[in-house]
């Protein structure tokens, strides 16, 4: 069976196909992401592989239909970037990895924190140039602060018991409330507006779809307690991000770590170091200090990275023998 991979990097190259050596799938490594108009690179494959800034819309659907692929493996957890409904009603299965290490972007929300709370990025580049000033490096305490957290799957449930391991009094929000957990980690679910108003940091971990689009808007910004942390590693669409940059700009919010971005398809991931900047909002976004933005990282771990290809590689295995598909989506 052929896999057709978009939106290829070296490090997944190198993963996969050492977790290959136990398949033996013919793979192909495509630098460029799936569009309508790469899509032709697809044929002679049965399965193509995707990450998560492809757009995989019905115009990408029919194209990949055309030339036979049968499967789409989001080798990711989030599936926004695909019409689903589209792709059921074509007769094209959609699997995706449901999970891969919720520690990898825990910790990652945790480095985040720790960098903007204590100026490390700054004090790093200060010491480089000589410079051993520590004024304007002031930070706080995170011991009795107040975290909260938006979303408590297996992410937001690690984040949670490493911020009651600094001393953090955990408030969370989540429509499907885990109390068992709550009660075993020793947070308290509470009301969104709450979560809002009490919190000295926030961090986003929820699915983006209609409900959740632009969930931190003008309005619940506003509600923010004067100099909240906001953090978001799920999707860039979380955040209206030129309400943030407003509320940046007023002092209202004290300081954004952000892994995502929501038009990252254009930039993230590849090298534009000797490129015009043409996205006015993201350049907006990197001239504040206390702004700290990564290039969706979150999830680069070895360990995550394994897991990605090993449940990617079983979910073609299975795909290929005619087994149920364990981590199949079937609506969006």
């Amino acid at each position: 069976m052929k896999i057709c991979f978009f939106d290829a990097h070296q490090f997944e190259e190198d993963i996969f196909t050492k977790v290959n050596e136990g398949h033996h799938f013919e793979m192909t490594f495509v630098k460029s992401h799936l569009s309508p108009q790469t899509a032709i690179l697809a044929k002679d494959h049965e399965v193509v592989c995707v990450f998560t800034n492809d757009k995989v819309n019905r115009e990408v659907l029919e194209s990949l239909k055309e030339n036979g692929i049968g499967l789409v493996a989001l080798r990711c957890a989030g599936f926004n970037q695909i019409d689903v409904a589209a792709a059921n009603e074509m007769g094209i299965k959609v699997v995706r990895v449901p999970e891969y290490s919720p520690y990898a972007i825990a910790e990652h929300v945790t480095a985040l924190i720790l960098t903007l709370n204590r100026k490390i990025h700054k004090a790093y580049n200060r010491v480089r140039e000589g410079n051993f000033s520590l004024d304007g490096l002031v930070g706080f305490d995170l011991h009795q602060k107040t975290i909260g957290v938006i979303g408590t799957g297996k992410i937001g449930l690690v984040l949670t018991q490493i911020m009651k391991g600094f001393g953090m009094n955990v408030l969370a929000y989540d429509k499907f409330p885990n109390e068992e957990a709550a009660k075993s980690i020793g947070f308290k679910y509470t009301t969104l507006d709450e979560v809002l108003g009490l919190s000295d940091i926030i961090s986003l971990h929820v699915p983006l779809n209609e409900e959740t689009f632009h969930l931190i808007d003008r309005k619940r910004l506003f509600q923010m307690k004067k100099g909240v942390m906001i953090i978001n590693t799920g999707r860039g669409g979380l955040i209206e991000t030129s309400s943030l940059i407003e509320f940046l700009k007023n002092g209202h919010i004290g300081s954004a770590g952000l892994d995502v971005y929501e038009e990252e398809e254009e930039y993230f991931f590849k090298d534009l170091s000797s490129r015009v900047l043409t996205d006015d909002i993201l350049a907006r976004l990197l001239t504040f200090p206390n702004v700290l933005l990564t290039s969706h990282q979150g999830f680069l771990t070895n360990e995550a990275l394994q897991n990605i290809a090993q449940t990617t590689l079983e979910s073609v295995d299975d795909y290929k023998n005619n087994r149920p598909l364990k981590n199949q989506v079937t609506v969006q």
